[in-house]
């Protein structure tokens, strides 16, 4: 007697069996973190009216306070630029050496991307308390700050691209003995021009964002006014210095989306 064929559960149940239990284990995961951090959401859903309160003196920006914060805001364009462009030129070589493709020393290798690691792992905030001491209160710190930060961050995107690029190009290029700087310059570079424009306005709208925030340890910029506005209670100048802001990363936005058009 032949044995009853099994019925196979069809794919939409067995995703959903899936789905239900990785949410399950989501749940229970968020819940243990909160035990575990002595995060208290009931604090939260109790004090959610005071948020509310707070959107509800934001949505009345004071438009007169735009006149202000226009010398502050072009500083912090300047500043984020200025930082951007100074830590994307230093990744661009650190990338290189960092890349598995390129660089066949192991040893050189690892140590450059040991080096990078590291100067990921410093905060932003840290290093701008760290500059503002040595440099003292103004822009000077925002930039060093902003560098080293783009600096790792770019760098760590660039040699990722870096090791997918085709790499026909380049042993047609070593069977004519051509040198290395040949090599990157004619081969890597071409196929990675894209993506590192895109990386480095991408990073630049980070910075712009993140220099708001720097000065509140007096590196210059906008970041000072949005602290003196919040110090003050003025959230209708608090708003109209985050829709500034936006403002500033939309036209970066657009302007990395109209690049990679043109350059594609």
């Amino acid at each position: 007697m032949a044995n009853p064929e099994v019925p196979h559960r069809p794919w939409t149940q067995r995703y959903h069996v899936a789905a239900i239990g990785w949410s399950a284990l989501l749940i229970a995961l968020l819940v243990a973190s909160s035990i575990m951090t002595g995060a208290n959401f009931s604090i939260f859903l109790a004090n959610i009216d005071q948020f509310f309160a707070l959107l509800g003196q934001m949505s009345h920006p004071t438009w007169a306070y735009t006149k202000i914060i226009i010398q502050p805001l072009y500083e912090t364009i300047q500043m984020a630029l200025l930082g951007t462009t100074i830590g994307a030129a230093l990744a661009v070589p650190f990338s290189l050496l960092a890349a598995s493709n390129l660089v066949t020393n192991q040893i050189l290798r690892n140590l450059i991307r040991f080096f990078l690691d590291l100067v990921r792992t410093l905060p932003d905030l840290l290093m701008a308390a760290i500059f503002v001491a040595i440099f003292g209160i103004g822009s000077t710190a925002g930039v060093v700050t902003l560098a080293i930060f783009s600096f790792g961050m770019v760098s760590k995107l660039f040699y990722e691209v870096i090791e997918t690029i085709d790499m026909g190009p380049l042993e047609a290029l070593k069977s004519v003995g051509a040198s290395k700087v040949t090599l990157i310059w004619y081969a890597v570079l071409p196929q990675i021009l894209n993506q590192f424009v895109s990386y480095f306005l991408y990073t630049l709208e980070i910075n712009v964002r993140a220099s708001t925030v720097l000065g509140y340890l007096g590196a210059g910029g906008i970041g000072v006014y949005l602290q003196r506005s919040l110090g003050e209670f003025n959230y209708g100048a608090t708003a109209v210095i985050i829709l500034a802001t936006l403002v500033v990363v939309l036209i970066i936005d657009g302007l990395s989306n109209h690049l990679r058009r043109v350059l594609l």
